[in-house]
């Protein structure tokens, strides 16, 4: 196939607000190594990491919730420690954690049979890494992610995908839907009660979805206007957000949003419960009193690493038509700003999506 060498996409130029979303038209089409395919991005989708990678919300000199610094940033970039990995970060930077696109060229060590295939590119990553322990790097933050025309990816994380969705739908998948099966693998959940917090975003609903899947019982803590869209997603029951929760009611709880109500998470877990962390939107500090913890035989889990097959699960999952995609709305890649701003109001259930070819 053949494909142009310059580009247009939405460049990252640092820490801070929307205005650090830079539209350009010139940049050049990234060139294949050994290892790696070159993809024509058909859709991505946004995320929080998007938001959190761009105001340096990962640094741990950030204490508040990911809303308050959401559009115009925190006034202070956390420029040594910005990162997923708690590096700095390389600006500029083309973001976007979810893709799905067409393998267009690849490097010397990839079959050229791989050309023309439809792809979703793993967004938790795992690079070759010396002396790294469970090494990560998030697609679109430690290397150029699919806010781009054309993206770069090791040949092993662009997982063929065969199937009758849209771009747009495809794409809605990877970041949220793995957090969630990173989590569910991880604490090893089977059929018993679950609380999701955080249950209308990307990833919440997606784990409602999986952990149903899993004959799960799930009950969502979501606002009352959302309840009716989480029971058909599979919820059994609603909770809305600052309502009481029942204590020792719940064999594991997927939390995505920490903060002021962490202490009331933890009293909702029965004796020997598990605790599953991916996301802490409401606030990252939290108050821990240790005698819960070993008197009452909890668990606590975080979740970012993630093993290969926690992706390759998911793309069969999407063959099989076990779980569906939540698109709320779809933006052109020009229009990330206001897709950025969509995504803030809270007001949507599932994933805004961007098309690409439409920018």
């Amino acid at each position: 196939m053949t494909h142009p060498d310059r580009m247009r996409g939405m460049l990252l130029t640092g820490h801070g607000g929307l205005e650090k979303l830079e539209w350009r038209e010139d940049l050049p089409v990234p060139v294949p190594g050994e290892g790696d395919v070159l993809i024509r991005v058909r859709a991505s989708a946004v995320n929080n990491t998007d938001i959190n990678t761009r105001t340096g919300w990962y640094s741990r000199s950030v204490r508040g919730d990911t809303a308050s610094g959401a559009a115009e940033g925190y006034g202070s970039p956390a420029e040594e420690d910005g990162s997923w990995s708690g590096a700095a970060l390389s600006f500029p930077r083309i973001q976007g954690a979810d893709c799905c696109g067409e393998i267009v060229a690849v490097g010397a060590a990839v079959s050229s049979a791989r050309v023309g295939e439809r792809v979703l590119v793993r967004a938790l990553q795992s690079p070759d890494a010396a002396g790294s322990d469970l090494p990560t790097a998030t697609f679109g933050s430690e290397c150029d992610g699919a806010f781009a025309d054309y993206t770069l990816a090791a040949a092993e994380d662009a997982i063929a995908v065969r199937s009758d969705l849209s771009d747009v739908e495809l794409a809605s998948f990877p970041c949220a839907f793995s957090t969630a099966e990173g989590m569910i693998q991880r604490g090893g959940l089977g059929a018993e009660r679950v609380l999701i917090t955080g249950a209308s975003g990307g990833v919440g609903s997606a784990a409602i979805q999986l952990a149903k899947r899993r004959g799960a019982q799930v009950t969502a803590l979501t606002s009352p206007s959302k309840a009716e869209d989480l029971i058909a997603l599979g919820a059994e029951a609603t909770l809305a957000r600052d309502s009481a929760l029942p204590e020792r009611a719940f064999d594991v709880v997927l939390d995505l949003v920490g903060g002021p109500r962490w202490t009331d998470l933890i009293e909702s877990l029965r004796n020997g419960g598990r605790y599953i962390a991916a996301g802490a939107i409401a606030g990252p500090i939290v108050e821990l009193d240790l005698r819960r913890l070993y008197l009452r035989d909890l668990s606590f889990l975080g979740c970012t690493h993630q093993p290969k097959a926690v992706f390759t699960d998911l793309v069969g999952y999407i063959e099989n038509r076990e779980i569906r995609p939540v698109v709320a709305q779809t933006f052109p890649l020009r229009e990330l700003r206001a897709a950025q701003q969509a995504f803030l109001s809270k007001s949507h259930v599932g994933k805004i999506g961007i098309e690409i070819a439409a920018c």
